[in-house]
């Protein structure tokens, strides 16, 4: 559709029943129409006076995700429990004949041709990367590729632990897909696309649960066992019925200078696998590992043997937990959300880094959750990779103002948001 006409459309209401069933909150219509009217004035301010402006674009989105359950599990090829959010991704995009032109709200644009997108090391941890990663990863798998110029704006911030790189790697998955192969690529290929692009051109060693989660959508129970592919099954969890609001905090911790933090707990999960010659723990028996906990210890260490403990324990959570929700026991899942956060903080180690004890954002966010939510309800644990970025919360919807206050007062008003579980991953709307 044209611009002048999409906005006219969408000033008409005619968007509003869309955005509703996407986004969840009828509070928040006025402020996503406003959003989606300013992101197609953006591209055409943006674009206009290029040569191959074209003024017939499409609209993708994309959202965040959080994860419930599975903390560092999916890297062994575990099992997690994650939920796409309403806080997402947008990009307005037409084709171009030759070139890629991103401009992602707040950065500086990114162009290349289309025939450049061969990996470079020097561009290593660029959203430059991501980009030409997603577009190399579907030539590679036989898709169609090619330019496309874009606005995007997003509200699942840097570093919040809720997944804007994947968020964003869906988005140019499905921007290819819907220009280029007629919406033909699966949202499980979609996900792997971006999994290569950020292993293998943005250079960090994340699993799937992320890409997954965001592509997908809904609330999934996804078990990584069989690498390649994964079992997927969409669970119903409706909190607010149960009488709870899902809370995710962000502490506004840097990552900067983290990598190397995250990339360990693989590497030391996957160092113990090796002593079995697997190259996951999920392929090694977890009495094999407990049985050589004295050589392991002496050989790799005891955060190593504590990160794989915690994988094992933490995969029986997870399923722990789908069988609670299941089973409408909700007290029970959040009794195993609380343990899963337990397991991150004492054996995982993921809450605060060695390198900087002085800081330790998460570790006072959880401290103040459990002084406001008592004993008498409620959950909370480390979000995400951890060590910076987000803790998530169960809470009861009669402690939901309070427990906002006391977050926001320790990490600035808006640190701590409520959110819900849609039911739609990666997209394009249709119109």
């Amino acid at each position: 559709m044209k611009t002048q006409d999409l906005i006219k459309y969408i000033e008409d209401g005619k968007l509003n029943d869309t955005l509703l069933d996407i986004y969840l909150d009828e509070k928040k219509l006025a402020y996503q129409t406003d959003r989606y009217i300013q992101a197609i004035k953006s591209y055409e301010k943006l674009y206009r006076s290029s040569a191959n402006y074209n003024d017939d674009v499409i609209i993708i989105n994309a959202p965040g995700r959080t994860e419930v359950g599975g903390n560092h599990t999916d890297h062994q090829h575990g099992h997690v429990l994650t939920a796409s959010i309403n806080l997402d991704t947008i990009a307005i995009v037409a084709p171009n004949p030759s070139t890629v032109n991103v401009q992602s709200e707040g950065y500086k644009m990114i162009s290349f041709g289309i025939d450049d997108i061969s990996r470079d090391s020097s561009q290593k941890g660029t959203t430059l990367s991501l980009v030409k990663g997603v577009i190399a990863g579907a030539q590679m798998r036989g898709f169609e590729i090619g330019g496309f110029d874009a606005y995007i704006t997003s509200e699942v911030l840097g570093g919040s632990g809720l997944s804007s790189s994947a968020a964003f790697e869906t988005v140019i998955g499905n921007i290819i897909s819907s220009l280029y192969n007629e919406d033909k690529i699966d949202d499980i290929t979609i996900a792997t696309i971006g999994q290569y692009a950020e292993n293998i051109y943005f250079g960090k060693p994340c699993g799937l649960m992320d890409q997954m989660a965001c592509s997908i959508g809904s609330l999934c129970h996804i078990d990584f066992k069989i690498a390649g592919t994964p079992k997927i099954e969409k669970l119903d969890l409706d909190i607010n019925a149960a009488g709870y609001s899902l809370c995710i905090t962000d502490t506004k911790g840097s990552h900067s200078g983290l990598t190397s933090e995250y990339a360990a707990v693989p590497k030391e999960m996957m160092a113990v696998a090796a002593e079995f010659r697997k190259a996951a723990l999920a392929d090694v028996p977890e009495s094999q590992v407990i049985k050589a906990i004295p050589s392991l210890r002496q050989k790799l260490g005891d955060r190593a043997v504590l990160r794989a403990l915690h994988f094992y324990e933490e995969n029986k959570r997870v399923i722990k937990e789908v069988d609670a929700l299941k089973s409408n026991d909700f007290t029970t899942f959040l009794e195993t959300i609380k343990a899963s956060g337990d397991s991150s903080f004492k054996f995982l180690q993921n809450v605060y880094t060695g390198q900087d004890i002085q800081h330790q954002n998460i570790s006072i966010a959880l401290c103040i959750s459990e002084i406001v939510l008592g004993s008498d309800g409620g959950a909370c644990r480390v979000h995400g990779g951890g060590f910076a970025g987000t803790i998530q919360a169960f809470v009861r919807n009669d402690k939901v103002e309070e427990y906002k206050k006391a977050l926001d007062n320790v990490f600035g008003e808006g640190a701590c948001v409520v959110l819900k579980i849609r039911k739609y991953g990666g997209m394009k709307i249709d119109i």
